[in-house]
């Protein structure tokens, strides 16, 4: 198996904090980046797609949820930790849920949904950096 060649220049991408019943779903990452951390479901901005269709479509690729884009919760860049690595600028959306139930591709291997309130509490939980900010952020989108 062949190594993924990264790009040379900063890539988009978006993800969504989707919120149902007062709680957000986390979902954790199946292979890297990120391999074992809880965050948000979302991944890249194809050329010629605009961000809220990036991220309907990585939703429901990644979950297969339906949902509502409410607005930007926020933005994160995550340099390269090593050769090789990639170089994303993430724009992170407040979200609610719409249609169907949760059912994952290979990209995550668990989700959870969890009470923004609750985040501090999951010391046992893996999270991407800047994760808790973003969703605080969304959840006053919200209206949480």
């Amino acid at each position: 198996m062949s190594a993924i060649v990264q790009p040379t220049r900063p890539q988009i991408a978006v993800s969504a904090a989707i919120f149902r019943d007062g709680k957000v779903l986390l979902t954790r990452r199946a292979r890297s980046p990120a391999k074992g951390f809880y965050s948000l479901p979302g991944g890249r901005v194809e050329f010629g797609e605009s961000l809220h269709q990036a991220l309907s479509r990585e939703v429901d690729e990644e979950t297969g949820l339906e949902i509502e884009i409410i607005g930007l919760a926020g933005w994160r860049e995550v340099l390269p930790a090593a050769p090789g690595a990639g170089h994303y600028v993430i724009m992170s959306f407040a979200a609610r849920w719409v249609a169907r139930e949760p059912s994952l591709n290979d990209e995550l291997d668990d989700y959870r949904w969890v009470a923004p309130d609750a985040l501090a509490s999951l010391g046992d939980l893996k999270l991407t950096e800047g994760l808790e900010e973003v969703i605080q952020s969304a959840a006053r989108l919200i209206g949480q």
